[in-house]
């Protein structure tokens, strides 16, 4: 076997980059460096043994009558010069030596070879992170910068937007976090993780990973919403008639909403039972508030809600937040007026 099978077995027990992959690379290289030192318009293949190593590089001439382009074609008189067994139709090849190429096209295939490698590694590292997509990663507070705050998650860089960041939430440098991806993209010189502390799919996973009966389908998630580092509103329903799903999601003594509610920086959650009835679920969103009477109108998916005055200003919480995300909660208008208590 040749030192450049060697070579690339290495490259490929090392970073994973298919021997095949780089037999492709290096023939494109070689055929490019024909042309960059004979001419671009010429028809050129190469072929690189998989076995020995040994390579070639032909230009291909098409045989005609009448020549009309010198680096693509050869006339059947000149072509039966080299061999009579030549006929109109036929395709000659010319042979070259790729150490005469020249030290300006010999560095071109080697930036092209170099680029491919590149490539190669940032689609592998790509299969490798690709599945992290709307999952929970853990990393390490690395640096700022003008796209936001730079996490250490491994080989990749993932890269903590503003618009990401939970309000008034410190990042200190070296400091671990869990982070939720958005998104895995690949760029011209890396990949990139777009990552999340704000997005409602952080609160999911940490009550998929925190709770048993959701992680098996016990109970389901029907419903997220939340303005992040204040308050989060999640519905659950259970599959199975005699599991409480808010208690399951609770958990003894609290431990397990406690535990999520760490992870968030004390960011207070109000677990909810889902209901198909769209005036009990409504009710149940409006929670710590209590409810008098919900009245829909169906058309207009708006529901008008009576709460005892003494509730008013809850039912609506601070700048109406409670009210808001009951209705991103329900995905019903919600309006509040107070009542009296039946």
């Amino acid at each position: 076997m040749s030192e450049l099978m060697e070579a690339l077995e290495a490259l490929e027990a090392e970073k994973n980059i298919k021997k095949e992959v780089m037999c492709e690379a290096l023939e494109t290289a070689l055929a490019t460096a024909y042309k960059k030192n004979f001419g671009q318009n010429c028809n050129v293949e190469a072929q690189v043994d998989r076995k020995t190593g040994a390579f070639k590089v032909c230009s291909l001439k098409d045989v005609v009558e009448e020549v009309v382009d010198d680096d693509t074609q050869i006339s059947l008189e000149d072509a039966r010069r080299l061999n009579k067994k030549y006929s109109i139709g036929d395709i000659v090849e010319f042979e070259a030596d790729p150490m005469k190429f020249g030290r300006i096209a010999a560095q071109t295939a080697k930036q092209m070879i170099v680029q491919k490698i590149r490539e190669a590694e940032r689609g592998n590292l790509f299969d490798e992170y690709a599945d992290k997509e709307n999952n929970i990663m853990v990393g390490k507070v690395e640096k700022r910068d003008k796209r936001g705050i730079l996490i250490d998650v491994g080989a990749a860089e993932a890269i903590l937007a503003p618009a990401e960041q939970i309000p008034g939430e410190q990042y200190r440098q070296g400091a671990v976090i869990k982070v939720y991806v958005i998104e895995v993209k690949k760029t011209t010189r890396s990949l990139q993780l777009i990552v999340s502390r704000t997005h409602p799919g952080l609160v999911k996973r940490f009550f998929e990973n925190e709770v048993p009966e959701i992680s098996d389908g016990t109970v389901t998630i029907k419903g997220i919403a939340r303005e992040a580092g204040s308050r989060t509103k999640i519905a659950v329903c259970s599959e199975v008639e005699n599991v409480d799903p808010v208690g399951a999601c609770v958990g003894p003594k609290g431990a397990r909403v406690a535990a999520i509610v760490d992870e968030l920086c004390g960011e207070k959650i109000d677990i909810i039972p889902y209901s198909d009835d769209a005036a009990r679920y409504i009710s149940s969103a409006l929670s710590p508030a209590q409810v008098i009477s919900v009245t829909l109108d169906e058309e207009e998916k708006s529901a008008r809600v009576s709460v005892p005055e003494s509730q008013l200003s809850l039912a609506i919480g601070k700048e109406g937040q409670n009210a808001r995300l009951a209705a991103r909660l329900t995905g019903w208008k919600i309006d509040i007026k107070p009542g009296e208590e039946q």
